[in-house]
């Protein structure tokens, strides 16, 4: 039975919506009376007002709690660190923009008490106010990493989701550093119920997301949860390999039958660069996972808590 609830909040300079998103909140927890809250706010670096607002908010409502990174780690990091200091019954992940609904918490909540699932999970199944390209990559990346991977990311989904305390048990058993919450909430199992809605625009401040960044974080997806690229490149390397035997073939036996010797210097420069970008790009599809190792091998922590209001918490990990 749940009678405790943590909501983990990443920030990354929000001062200008905070106090919407809090507004909002507490209008939809103070509706549910039969659960007591906790909102663990995680101040990641930001370098605006955020921290001062995060510390007014928690003089005057106790249910308020926050973590200041010593600087910017990333969602990533702050997710991670409010999974392991949230200490709760069931635990909730949710932007502060207010793209992630609060009103949907108590559909969530009874779902989860009265149905057999570990998990709620949401997924936007429109994508109005997006540039219709980022949209349009966002579903090949889904369609992709479910082809290649073990990772069960569904089409749209988000990061808000409401778990038991076993499944958060789970994910922060998983202290690799290169982290894709996507992914690892797929991995790690647990019945999952997916609950859609339609796209909300945020309610103030901009997306901290570029195109370029959001690029950088599917490929940190694909690597972290999938081989299928290093054996891409094997491929590409056996077929090349092949081509060129043949190429070597016709060749020989063209100037053995026809005494024909082959001209074209403008055709063999663009081989030689053909190939020399293959090997480059298999060179670099194998950097990326070794620097992946590099990082898990230096086993830095994911995150340094500078401040806090938490009793006890977790400041290294």
């Amino acid at each position: 039975m749940i009678r405790t609830v943590a909501l983990i909040v990443p920030c990354y300079n929000e001062q200008e919506v905070l106090p919407v998103f809090y507004t909002t909140a507490v209008k939809v927890i103070d509706s549910l009376p039969q659960y007591a809250f906790t909102l663990l706010f995680v101040n990641d670096g930001s370098k605006d007002e955020t921290l001062n607002i995060l510390k007014k908010l928690s003089e005057k409502d106790e249910r308020v709690k926050y973590l200041s990174f010593s600087r910017n780690f990333g969602k990533e990091a702050a997710m991670y660190a409010g999974f392991c200091n949230a200490d709760a019954d069931a635990v909730a992940v949710m932007d502060a923009d207010l793209q992630d609904p609060p009103d949907l918490l108590p559909e969530m909540l009874r779902a989860l008490e009265e149905e057999p699932f570990d998990s709620v999970a949401t997924r936007r199944v429109t994508r109005e106010g997006e540039p219709p390209v980022r949209s349009f990559f966002a579903h090949r990346f889904y369609h992709l990493i479910n082809r290649i991977s073990d990772a069960d990311v569904v089409d749209g989904a988000r990061d808000f989701r409401l778990m038991k305390r076993e499944m958060v048990d789970a994910i922060v058993a998983m202290s690799e550093y290169n982290r894709f919450s996507k992914g690892i909430f797929g991995w790690v199992g647990f019945r999952t119920k997916w609950l859609p809605y339609k796209n909300v625009e945020r309610a103030a401040g901009a997306s901290k997301w570029s195109f370029w960044g959001l690029f950088k974080y599917s490929i940190d997806g694909i690597v972290n949860f999938s081989q299928a690229p290093l054996s891409i490149a094997s491929y590409m390397g056996l077929i090349s390999m092949l081509i060129a035997f043949i190429m070597v073939l016709f060749v020989v036996v063209r100037r053995l039958i026809f005494g024909d010797p082959v001209a074209g210097w403008a055709s063999t420069i663009c081989i030689i660069l053909f190939i020399g970008g293959l090997q480059l790009m298999c060179m670099g599809i194998m950097g990326q996972y070794m620097a992946k190792t590099y990082m898990e091998v230096k086993n830095r922590p994911h995150f340094i808590i500078s401040d806090t209001n938490c009793e006890n918490p977790v400041r290294i990990h």
